[in-house]
């Protein structure tokens, strides 16, 4: 008899990694097809955050809110390598929105959630010399608060490896291309994208958790083309040089409603966004555009003593967010909570469509995803996640420091910021990665900043890492760092390799 899983998920981001890896846990059997890379989509387009999400409360929205705040420490605590404190400031603007109403949002900020490891909110002076030099004159104070910071692809590919390493089949670069229904399971069609060859799996539930795809998902692969659930929103960011010292982000208000983020980014950066504009383009081909580059210069400029222009870009970065259609009439106000679908037919397999959601609320939504499939799985076990670490953060937060220093001991011939990357990105599991390495020879082939061999072969071998592009813009997030020879040194080293 041909094998049947319980669950296959369309879509290798956020919510369909978060999902397989959940349900793995409680003993189902899952299978998960990603048409292009892991978290190659939305999931590593986002400004880098958890949390809570400090404008909707001016939506109303407290029960987002509450929900995102509460998952804060709770992802912290399971991801301390790839999620750190970060403290915010917001400068107060004469004549946008009055201080009580900030202090309100802020009094809200530090009670809703239940919070216990990060600092609660206060007052800063910005006549102090290290914000004076940064921000122009009119700006006297700030509202400081906590959220945190993540690598958002890394937190994609962590679920994979969680759900790998429960059981689940995770097959990126396949695509699927048909699903049939049957009365008491789907057959679905998935084709190998590198291969082109196609096979047929079997499951007793479909998950659609295709993201910005799911209304085509409907349409092309399961013939329902009436069914349109999705708003979609892009929402694009710059890149420039590091335009401050300190590592705390800013967040700006603009006189038309909207809100952006400065976020120290990869050392030497700073990342700048977000925007929100209703999106009916090619998928595929998602781009900033000329008004949302000069957009965010321009917004930064009126906080920043140094001006941005788009001459200081040196990178940018959109994704389209796939928002429940709840008839909002400002992209910026449509709700950013996920909605889930649950379509059981007549007397067939289900089909459960995921549609929107924060990178913040995956685990939630992962719980209650299965909890809706649960007359389906009697003997499904409970809810797991919460308090059980990802791959390599299995140590306190308050260890960081210690276990940082640990490695650098282990590995004294490699210099402490190649040491402080790879803790942040594989935490305890730096010591896979590196092996048994003795000296600098034995990394092998040095890429530059940092990136050896011996990295890139154990993301090849375990991370579903096959491109260039893969490696850089999303399993070590080097992309803006190399120059031209040295990723062309990486390029042929993959082409002698046979495996890009």
């Amino acid at each position: 008899m041909d094998h049947i899983y319980d669950i296959c998920i369309i879509g290798g981001g956020i919510n369909g990694c978060g999902i397989a890896a959940d349900a793995a846990g409680r003993g189902l059997s899952v299978a998960l097809c990603e048409q292009n890379d892991l978290a190659s989509g939305t999931s590593s387009a986002s400004t880098k955050l958890i949390h809570g999400g400090l404008r909707y409360l001016e939506h109303y929205e407290f029960s987002l809110v509450r929900k995102a705040l509460k998952e804060r420490e709770v992802l912290l605590k399971s991801a301390p390598h790839i999620i750190r404190p970060l403290k915010f400031l917001l400068p107060y603007h004469r004549g946008l929105r009055p201080a009580w109403l900030i202090r309100l949002g802020l009094f809200l900020y530090d009670h809703l959630g239940g919070r216990e490891l990060l600092p609660g909110c206060k007052t800063v002076d910005l006549r102090d010399e290290k914000y004076r030099k940064i921000l122009k004159p009119e700006f006297k104070k700030a509202f400081e608060y906590s959220d945190c910071r993540v690598d958002d692809a890394r937190l994609v590919v962590l679920n994979a490896m969680r759900a790998r390493d429960l059981g689940a089949t995770i097959l990126p670069r396949h695509q699927c291309i048909k699903a049939k229904r049957e009365k008491d399971h789907w057959h679905i069609k998935i084709r190998n994208q590198k291969t082109d060859d196609s096979r047929t799996i079997k499951a007793k539930v479909l998950i659609n958790a295709a993201g910005p795809w799911v209304d085509n998902v409907l349409s092309d692969i399961l013939h329902k083309p009436d069914e349109k659930i999705m708003r979609l929103v892009k929402g694009s960011h710059i890149i420039v040089k590091r335009i401050y010292d300190h590592d705390n982000a800013y967040l700006f208000q603009g006189a038309d409603g909207r809100i952006i983020f400065t976020i120290p980014y990869q050392g030497k950066f700073t990342l700048i966004g977000t925007t929100d504009q209703d999106y009916e383009s090619n998928l595929s081909d998602v781009q900033i555009s000329n008004a949302e580059t000069e957009y965010l210069c321009q917004m930064a400029s009126e906080y920043l003593k140094a001006e941005i222009n788009v001459a200081d870009v040196v990178d940018t970065y959109s994704g389209v967010r796939p928002l429940y259609n709840d008839g909002a009439s400002e992209a910026q106000e449509a709700t950013r909570d996920f909605v889930l679908k649950l379509d059981k037919g007549r007397n067939q397999a289900p089909l459960l469509n995921i549609i929107g959601g924060k990178i913040t609320t995956y685990r939630v939504l992962a719980e209650k995803s299965l909890k809706k499939l649960k007359r389906y799985f009697p003997k499904m076990k409970e809810k797991w996640t919460a308090g059980k670490p990802l791959p390599g953060g299995n140590f306190n937060v308050t260890e960081y420091d210690y276990y940082e220093d640990k490695l650098q001991r282990e590995y004294p011939f490699l210099k402490h910021h190649i040491i402080a990357r790879l803790m942040s990105s594989y935490g305890t599991l730096a010591a896979n990665v590196l092996k048994d390495a003795a000296n600098i020879e034995e990394m092998g082939q040095h890429f530059g900043e940092g990136l050896y061999e011996k990295e890139v072969i154990y993301l090849i071998e375990n991370e579903w890492a096959q491109t260039v592009d893969d490696i850089l813009w999303r399993r070590t997030k080097l992309g803006l760092h190399l120059n031209k020879d040295q990723i062309g040194a990486l390029i042929h080293w993959f082409a002698g390799k046979n495996t890009i």
